[in-house]
C-alpha cells in the first residue's frame, strides 16, 4: 500500500473509532433521568450543555461473585461494534492486583473498554512489552474506553489493581 493510500485509510479508521466510542459512551446515557424530591439537594444545579452529571448507582458499591458478576460484566460492557478478541472479569481483594495477557492481536486499532464496581477506585494498566499504552485510575460505577493502535501483531498485558475490594471487567475489541 502506498503512503498516500495509507494516509487516507488512517483518518477513516480514527473516525470510525471516535464514532464507536461516542456510541458506547452516549448510549449508556440515553433515556436516563434522575430527579430529586423537594428538599433534596439544595446545592444541586441543572447540568450545563455538554456536561451531564449523574449520581452513581448505590448498588454498584457492592461487589458480587458468581452469576451476579457475570451478569454485571455483560451490562457494564455493552456489545461492541468491532470483533471482540479478549475479555475478562473478576473480583479483587484489598491491595490485590492481577495481571492477564490477551491472545496475540493482529496489528490494528483496538478499543479497550474498562469498568469496575466497589466503593473506591481501580487502576488499569495496558502494556505491550515494557511500553505502557494506558494508565488509568477509574472511579468505580464508571466505564471508560481507551483506543490503542498496534503497529504490528502483539500481546497486551493488562494489570488491574485496587486498595479495597472491587469487581472489574474489560474487553479488547478491534475497531
Amino acid at each position: 500500500m502506498g503512503s498516500k493510500a495509507a494516509r487516507s485509510v488512517m483518518p477513516q479508521r480514527l473516525a470510525r473509532a471516535a464514532v464507536v466510542i461516542l456510541i458506547v459512551l452516549g448510549g449508556s446515557l440515553t433515556g436516563c433521568e434522575y430527579t430529586y424530591d423537594e428538599g433534596g439537594r439544595p446545592d444541586a444545579s441543572p447540568s450545563t450543555a455538554g456536561n451531564v452529571v449523574l449520581p452513581p448507582d448505590p448498588a454498584l458499591e457492592e461487589t458480587v461473585t458468581g452469576e451476579a458478576l457475570e451478569e454485571w460484566a455483560k451490562l457494564a460492557l455493552p456489545e461492541s461494534q468491532g470483533q471482540s478478541f479478549y475479555s475478562s472479569s473478576g473480583y479483587l481483594n484489598p491491595d490485590e492486583s492481577k495481571t492477564e495477557q490477551t491472545v496475540q492481536l493482529p496489528g490494528g486499532t483496538y478499543a479497550v473498554t474498562l469498568a469496575c464496581r466497589g466503593t473506591r477506585r481501580v487502576t488499569f494498566s495496558v502494556k505491550v512489552g515494557e511500553v505502557e499504552l494506558v494508565n488509568l485510575t477509574l472511579g468505580c460505577a464508571n466505564a471508560r474506553v481507551s483506543v490503542v493502535q498496534l503497529e504490528k501483531d502483539a500481546i497486551l498485558s493488562i494489570t488491574v489493581g485496587t486498595r479495597s475490594d472491587a469487581n472489574f471487567t474489560y474487553r479488547v475489541s478491534r475497531l
